[in-house]
């Protein structure tokens, strides 16, 4: 981890400052005044790669300074890259393109959210001498932001107002978690240790991680499949709204219906009278129509007497 995962990949052509991207550009001055002998522009997809290959091993490195665990690194390091390449337009004509996806890891690696998830049995590697242990304990039991600061200032290589743009905080404050940080870590060391030596222990400490098989054709081809996910995703959910949103047009009411007013009741009138036992003529009258046919030509064609 040296001052290198820091540098911007611009060029410092002031023709390539003005808002054109990057990896367009020439690579020599004095080729671009030859069309002959000028490269040809990287596409998109050329330019990504070269910048996984630029800064993609040293980006491992630092999130596991920040996380101590290896798969949280990688997976990581893989999100912000899947991200810059869904936003490469953005990315590539930035200041500081290696700067962008290195934000972007070290806020993913270190999102209050990954509390809820496991933990893992095993620890990643762990150094081989004390010192190299006992600096890694001390950095991972620093808060976040103390952690941060110190791995952008001492590991990274960053000047205190970038490290405080980056985290951001302001000047001061970052100053101050700077200071405290140093101090926690070097008190737990085994051995005194200059604050100005942290950044070769900050270099040599995750010197055995390994950044993973995952190729950049990969990861461009799973930020191609996210982003379409989430078009459908939206689609989707926008016409399910606009069904909704007609269905409720189509069945509200489009006039105002006044409620109907509850009954009143009326006076002075007699109650009704339930019905009391047949009499016998009536009783003679339900026995017959109850023994006579109910269906037949006897009901469609009644006698003649």
């Amino acid at each position: 981890m040296t001052r290198a995962a820091g540098k911007p990949l611009v060029s410092s052509d002031p023709s390539v400052q003005s808002g054109a991207e990057w990896y367009e550009q020439p690579h020599c001055a004095d080729d671009a005044d030859d069309p002959d002998l000028a490269p040809p522009p990287l596409t998109p997809g050329q330019a990504f790669d070269a910048l996984y290959a630029y800064c993609a091993p040293t980006l491992v490195q630092q999130t596991y300074l920040l996380t101590g665990q290896h798969r949280l690194a990688r997976e990581a390091v893989e999100q912000a890259f899947q991200l810059a390449w869904q936003r490469w337009p953005e990315v590539a004509v930035d200041r500081d393109p290696a700067g962008w996806v290195r934000a972007a890891a070290h806020e993913y690696a270190l999102s209050p959210w990954h509390c809820l998830r496991p933990r893992p049995r095993r620890r990643g590697p762990q150094p081989a001498d004390p010192t190299g242990r006992a600096l890694l304990d001390a950095l991972l039991e620093l808060p976040p932001p103390y952690r941060r600061t110190l791995l952008l200032y001492d590991g990274v290589g960053l000047d205190l107002p970038d490290t405080a743009a980056e985290t951001e905080a302001s000047t001061p404050a970052a100053a101050g978690r700077l200071l405290y940080a140093r101090a926690t870590v070097t008190a737990r060391l085994p051995e005194p240790v200059a604050p100005d030596d942290l950044h070769r222990l900050l270099a040599e400490l995750p010197a055995g991680i390994d950044p993973g098989p995952v190729k950049p054709i990969v990861l461009r081809a799973r930020a191609d499949l996210r982003a379409r996910r989430w078009t459908h995703t939206a689609l989707v959910f926008t016409i399910v709204l606009l069904t909704t949103t007609a269905l409720s047009l189509r069945t509200a009411p489009d006039h105002y219906e006044p409620p109907v007013p509850q009954g009143t009741p009326i006076r002075d009138l007699p109650p009704r009278a339930a019905p009391g036992p047949l009499s016998k003529t009536e009783q003679k009258l339900r026995a017959k129509l109850r023994s006579e046919a109910a269906a037949g030509p006897e009901r469609v064609h009644p006698e003649a007497r």
